[in-house]
């Protein structure tokens, strides 16, 4: 437990066995069922999840009843709602797994509690929600200018072994786009090689 917690930090910050020890402390280990919900729409995001097993998927139902994928978590990832967990707003967003899977959560007092006793978690975070931001920008920007084949080619770039683990209406969702489509552009692809 907390592999891939500690990979993933070290990328950022170096701790010491000792702040790394805090580290841990701050952090609930949860599992989360295949199918179970770790937030739901309408509810309060209370925690910042980080994947150590399995896959989830946030996403968001518009008024006719269409998902809409945001984002899939595969292990070494994070996943949350971060505006409702900064603001205590009600959430849009749903964050289910896929797979059985195991997170990691940290609520809004020990972050807090863990940037006063390790000050390079701070930074560590601010480092992840600078590139968040950018992740985000990115997206958007897609999401208004790319055709289907392009935001698939980014899809692939940003999660290689999604294609495997996902089903297609899902990917199809990510894309903004029809199953159908989605269906049809594959084809394309496997007679273009």
């Amino acid at each position: 437990m907390y592999h891939h917690l500690q990979q993933h930090i070290s990328k950022y910050v170096t701790l010491t066995s000792d702040e790394w020890t805090v580290c841990q402390g701050a952090f609930l280990s949860k599992p989360v069922r295949k199918k179970h919900y770790l937030l739901q729409q309408q509810e309060v995001c209370k925690y910042l999840a980080f994947v150590e097993e399995g896959l989830l998927r946030s996403f968001t139902v518009d008024s006719r009843g269409t998902e809409h994928i945001i984002q899939f978590a595969l292990p070494g990832w994070w996943i949350s709602d971060m505006f409702s967990f900064l603001t205590g707003e009600p959430s849009i967003y749903t964050i289910e797994a896929l797979e059985d899977s195991q997170v990691l959560l940290l609520d809004g007092h020990s972050q807090e509690q863990l940037f006063e006793q390790v000050p390079k978690m701070e930074r560590y975070f601010r480092q992840l929600l600078q590139k968040n931001y950018i992740a985000t920008h990115r997206r958007l920007e897609g999401s208004l200018s790319q055709t289907a084949e392009e935001k698939y080619a980014a899809l692939i770039a940003t999660y290689p072994q999604i294609i495997q683990s996902v089903p297609q209406h899902m990917i199809a969702s990510y894309l903004g786009i029809t199953p159908a489509f989605l269906s049809r552009l594959l084809n394309r692809k496997a007679h273009q090689k």
